[in-house]
Formats: structure tokens, sequence, C-alpha cells
């Protein structure tokens, strides 16, 4: 078999999988991650070898984008204290850690078992994000998990590289030197991302066509992540950036049409680089096993004590910070249940793969880097059991913690805001009638297509009571399209002021796109 077919029957593979952990579902990152360890104890499956920038370049920033955009910006803002806490204290602590126990169990020396200890210091975006789209968890908690493994990667990539300098020149660790960097390389990334995205919005508002919106959607992290990277600034803060900020823009930005298929591409790719991915994660340890010498081959218990180090370190520093917080917020008793579920949320991923690859071949001096397979196969062993053991069981978790948002409550919370966006729909038709801008057949149709929503058992058999004439069929569908826009406006603000939930927001305007998007001339 061909590196060729087997990347294609990988893809296949994948795909497959992931579309069967969605039926049954189960997580799929958890799953994939299972089975491409299981094809990769085939006997007759080549060793794949994944080359740092197919992970680093192709299949990272898209996804960070991806999951970026997900966050409303005003849920942000609204948990940056704990987010900052866990983005730096927490890697430092994890980081710290993980180098302790690598120097004691295995012949690490003390540069590359901090190595090990940065490259496993941050939870995953990309694993958290889609772990985090099947459970109904409070918009605060999820905002909080995301955010913290979307801007831990700064943190934890100037450790990385701080420690990689150190382990290649032999030299000794200067904590104002990694402040400094970290400055450089986080605050450098986050200008990056804030001009690239400036740039993209005046585009897509300045283009109406399809293709090429699509394009630019497409491009705009690859932008981000190339652009910080050759300035020697945080690419992966960049993307993160550029996605925050167009994330929230993203309604003012372009037309319903464009916005339905810049997002069902935009799918569509985020879901065959996921897919892929994570079954490339199963399938590439037992290839790197089989690098090891001969007096590493203790790292699967190594890697058992790596993982509970992190999850056990995530565990101790999250509920004390929980505590904290709820005792300043309420003053009263400490609930275990929020902090139970952010905890257990942290799995490792792609992120960590895609630095350990990186990692170099040789030291300064040109000698091979004494380590690296070991480095390589602990990060990729711990990232497995994370995401199998974790995986698995944070469903379970979330709903003994009871803090899962009840499939009732999400459709209260919608048939709420569609009865307010149809109020304020019918609040400008009365204006307009006033005015007497249209003609009476056309609002008499476009107010009872209000009302029905309101009063859906009072509506006809097809949902729309009484026919349009012919000659103001234009008329009407410019009515509807004006009205669609109060109503989206009525939307927003409803999310503005925290009445309603970002997911309620997103699957309304994906209503309100697709209505629209029907109005055709």
């Amino acid at each position: 078999m061909t590196v060729l077919t087997a990347v294609l029957l990988l893809v296949v593979l994948a795909t497959a999988v992931a579309t069967g952990a969605r039926h049954w579902r189960v997580p799929a990152p958890s799953l994939l991650v299972v089975v491409g360890l299981g094809a990769g104890l085939l006997p007759w499956v080549p060793a794949v070898h994944v080359q740092p920038e197919v992970i680093s370049v192709l299949v990272l920033p898209p996804l960070l984008y991806a999951s970026a955009e997900e966050i409303p910006g005003r849920e942000l803002r609204a948990v940056w204290r704990p987010v900052t806490v866990l983005v730096f204290g927490l890697v430092l602590a994890s980081a710290a850690a993980v180098a302790a126990v690598a120097a004691a169990l295995t012949p690490l020396s003390a540069p590359m078992a901090f190595v090990l200890g940065a490259v496993l210091a941050s939870t995953d975006p990309v694993a958290v994000t889609a772990l985090g789209r099947r459970l109904s968890l409070p918009s605060r908690v999820r905002v909080m998990v995301q955010a913290e493994s979307l801007f831990n990667d700064a943190t934890s990539l100037v450790l990385f590289k701080v420690a990689v300098g150190t382990a290649a020149t032999a030299g000794a660790l200067s904590v104002p030197g990694a402040a400094g960097r970290f400055l450089v390389l986080g605050g450098g990334g986050a200008l990056i991302g804030g001009v690239v995205a400036g740039l993209v919005a005046l585009i897509r508002r300045r283009t109406e066509d399809p293709v090429l919106e699509t394009v630019v959607a497409l491009v705009t992290p690859y932008a981000a992540y190339v652009l910080a990277e050759d300035l020697h600034v945080s690419g992966v803060t960049a993307v993160v950036v550029a996605g925050v900020v167009l994330g929230g823009a993203g309604q003012q930005l372009t037309s319903a049409p464009i916005r339905l298929q810049v997002e069902a591409v935009y799918g569509t790719v985020v879901f065959l680089l996921e897919s892929v991915v994570f079954a490339l994660i199963g399938l590439e340890l037992p290839a790197m096993v089989r690098e090891l010498a001969p007096g590493e081959n203790r790292w699967p218990i190594v890697a058992l004590a790596v993982a509970g180090t992190v999850i056990a370190v995530r565990l101790i520093w999250v509920f004390p910070l929980s505590a904290l917080t709820q005792q300043r917020g309420t003053g009263g008793r400490v609930s275990w249940r929020v902090p139970a579920v952010t905890s257990w949320a942290g799995t490792r991923g792609v992120m960590p793969l895609a630095a350990a690859l990186s990692i170099p071949l040789t030291t300064d001096t040109g000698a091979l880097l004494p380590g690296r397979p070991l480095v390589l196969t602990l990060t990729t062993g711990v990232v497995v059991l994370t995401l199998v053991v974790q995986g698995f069981t944070l469903a379970p978790v979330v709903r003994r913690s009871g803090i899962a948002l009840e499939p009732e409550h999400t459709a209260r919370e919608e048939t709420r805001a569609r009865d307010s966006i149809a109020r304020a729909g019918l609040l400008y038709l009365d204006r307009l009638a006033d005015l007497e801008a249209a003609p009476e057949p056309v609002m008499v149709r476009l107010r009872r297509d209000l009302e029905a929503r309101l009063d859906p058992e009072d509506s006809g058999p097809d949902g729309r009571p009484g026919k349009a004439l012919a000659e103001a069929a234009a008329t009407y569908r410019e009515l509807r399209r004006a009205v669609i826009g109060v109503e989206s406006r009525e939307l927003r603000r409803l999310s503005d002021d925290r009445q309603i939930s970002d997911t309620t927001r997103r699957r309304i305007q994906r209503a309100l796109d697709l209505e629209e998007t029907g109005l055709t001339d």
C-alpha cells in the first residue's frame, strides 16, 4: 500500500467514522483516535510520518479560526478574569509539573523534560470545541473553556520556544528573556490578527460575489497565520484574534445568501480537517513507538503518569479558583459542578502534536537532539489518553453535574426570541401603514405571516394564510426583506442585552437568512 493510497483511505475512513459518531452521539475526536490507533497497529498499514508544516500551516489555521468565530465578544469580556488566570498560571504550573515527572521517570535531560512540559501545558482549542459542540453547556462555561483553550496557546508557545532554544543550545533559562519574548510573540500576533481582520472586513463589505467571498473567508486564517509567523510573532494568536473579531462582525459584513454559502463551505472544510487530523493522531502513535531506543520501552507507564499529572494539576488549580470566584460573587455556598466540568474539559489534541513535531532534529552543533523521539511518543500518548478518557466521559460528567441546559430551556428561549422579533416586525409594519407606504393587500399578508408566528394555531394549513396579488409580489418581497432586517436588529439587541444565548442567536439568524434567500425575484 502506497502512502498516497493510505492517505486517501484515511480521509474516507475518518469521514465515515465522524459521520457515525454523530449518528451514535459519541464524541467524534475520541472515536477517531481509537479507530486511527487500531488502523496503525495493522501490519499492512505503512508507517505515517507527518511533516510539521502539514499540521501547523495547513490544518491548524482554519480549525483555530472556526473555533474563535464561535466565541461572542460580549461573553468573552465577561470571563476574561478567570481565563487570564488559567492562561498564565495554569499553563506555567502544568509545564513545571510535567517537566518534574518526566525528569524523574525518563532519561530525558532537564531541558527536554521542560520541552515536554511546555508542549502539554495548554489545552487544545480544536479538541475542546469539537467535544463541546455536542454538549448543552451554559454560555458562560462554554465560552470560558473555549477561550482558555484558544488563548493559552500563546503562553505555551513562548514556553515551548524558550525550552527548545535552551535544549538546542544547552543554555540556561532566562525568566526576563522569556517574559519579553512572550510580549513580542503574543502582542505582535494580536496586532497582526487585528490588522488582518480589519482588511478582510473592508474587502467583505465591498463585495457581493459569493465565490470571491468564500475564497476570502477560506484564505483569512492562512493569511493571518503566515503573515504573523513571517514576522516572527505568534501565528496562533493572530488567527484567534482575527476569528474573534470577524466572528462578531460577520452578520454586518455580507448578505444572507453569501453567509449561508460561506457557512456551508467552511463547515465542510472544518469537518474534513477535524476528522482526518484526529484519526491521524491515533495512526501515528504505533510508528513513533517503533522509533524509540531500547531503554525507552517504559513509555506507556510514563504517558499514564504524565496524563494523570496534567489532569491532577488542572483539578488542583481550577477548584480553588472557582471557589474563590463564587465566594466573591455570591458570598454563599460553593458549588463543585462548574469547576468539575471545566477541569474535565481540558483535553489535549492537535496543538501539542503540532508543537512536538516542530522540535528540531539536531542541536546547534549538528548532533542529533537527544530525547526527541521519546518526547514525540509521550506527547502523542498523552493526547490519545486524554481524548479517549476525558472525551468519552465528559458527557456523563456534564450530566452528573446538572449544569447542562435542558432541551425545554433552549426551546423556551428560542420561542421568546422569535416572539420578540415578530413583534418588532409588526411595529415596523404599523409605522409603514400610518405612512401608507405600501399596498394594503401586501401589508395584510405580511401582518398575517408575523401574527401566525406569534399564534401558530390561527394560521392556515400551509402556514401562510392569504395569497398575494401577482402585481404586488415584488413589493411584498421588498417589504419582507425590510421586515427581516428589523427582526435581525431586534435579534442582535436581545443578544447584546444578554437575554438570549449566542447559540440561540445563531440558530434564529440562520432561519432568517434562509427565509431572506428564498425571497427570489
